[in-house]
């Protein structure tokens, strides 16, 4: 690879490194050891193509600095956890904005497939879902209750069920990573199928508002942070796919690192969707503007700490780089 194209490809990487260790004290150690990593194998690898150049310069003294840093900075902070949530997974994952874009594109794709197919063929809702829960949905809707199915079973039973099959979920979703990006492409598109047909359902039903009243107020969290989950094994998945400068190996494990950090901080959320569903759900009499309340709670939530957090929280860092570097 010639220098210029290298330095093109890594420049955007080594900046935000460099500003990492400009920040002091707001950064993460984990975080500059992670980048530091990163920062050595360019190094190296600079080190026997580009011998005496300006690129190789910058990124030993660059080494140097981050090397200090994290040797300063080894002490772990009490707050570690509170910290993770609040600051260090938003700042991480502005990074993978686009990875999820590609997430949520693939889902809905898939979800408008499932719905063209639940209405042109009304044997696929039964093949996707199975006969026991379709006849026990037209049961309901028989009854005047379209969403009666998630009134089974205790308050904290279905809770806890709901909760752990919901994480399941999301792990499956990332550890398919493991076989490239292929494999959660897969996962993704197979609920989304799956999504587009039950709802559909509804639809051809006639009961689409009573059904989707319900449906989102667990669903919209659920459904989000499965294409969250997603984003996690794709990031995997590109790790194998796209080494980059790194090794397969190498990148492998950054990214493997990488997409489980965001599958740890989809469980506060995942846990949230099981109580709606396993506490408030049930409740499908509820008048329709708390239930449209909940749902754009919910909504506002996912975006604002996945979306729009993470771009706020940078953007002040940035502000507090210039800051600290425009002092004498």
């Amino acid at each position: 690879m010639r220098e210029a194209a290298f330095v093109r490809q890594n420049k955007e990487k080594w900046i935000a490194f460099e500003k990492a260790i400009a920040l002091g004290r707001n950064t993460n150690p984990d975080e500059l050891a992670n980048g530091y990593i990163q920062l050595t194998n360019d190094l190296a690898y600079a080190q026997t193509y580009y011998a005496e150049s300006k690129t190789l310069l910058y990124l030993n003294e660059l080494a140097a600095q981050a090397h200090q840093k994290i040797y300063k900075n080894k002490k772990e902070n009490r707050n570690r956890i509170v910290d993770f949530w609040r600051t260090e997974f938003p700042l991480f994952f502005r990074q993978y904005h686009k990875t999820m874009g590609i997430a949520f594109l693939i889902f809905i794709v898939a979800s408008a497939i499932g719905a063209l197919s639940a209405l042109n063929d009304p044997t696929f809702v039964r093949l996707i879902l199975g006969d026991a829960y379709v006849n026990e949905t037209l049961n309901n809707i028989a009854n005047g209750d379209p969403a009666a199915i998630y009134k089974g079973g205790s308050e904290i039973g279905s809770f806890l069920g709901i909760t752990i099959n919901n994480i399941r979920v999301a792990f499956l979703a990332f550890s398919f990573g493991v076989i490239t990006s292929i494999g959660t492409a897969y996962i993704l598109f197979s609920n989304g199928v799956m999504l587009g047909a039950f709802i559909t359902f509804f639809y051809t039903k006639g009961v689409f508002f009573e059904a989707n009243k319900q449906i989102w107020l667990h669903g919209t969290i659920e459904i989000s942070v499965i294409i969250i989950a997603g984003c996690a094994g794709l990031i995997m998945g590109n790790s194998i796919l796209f080494p980059k400068t790194y090794s397969r190996r190498i990148s492998f494990m950054k990214g493997a690192k990488d997409g489980l950090k965001v599958v740890v901080s989809t469980i506060p959320f995942f846990i949230l969707a099981g109580f709606i569903e396993g506490f408030i759900t049930r409740y499908t009499n509820m008048p329709n503007w708390l239930a449209i309340l909940i749902i754009a709670a919910s909504l506002f939530l996912i975006v604002f700490y996945y979306l729009a957090y993470p771009i706020i929280l940078n953007k002040k860092y940035e502000r507090q780089l210039h800051t600290t570097a425009g002092k004498p």
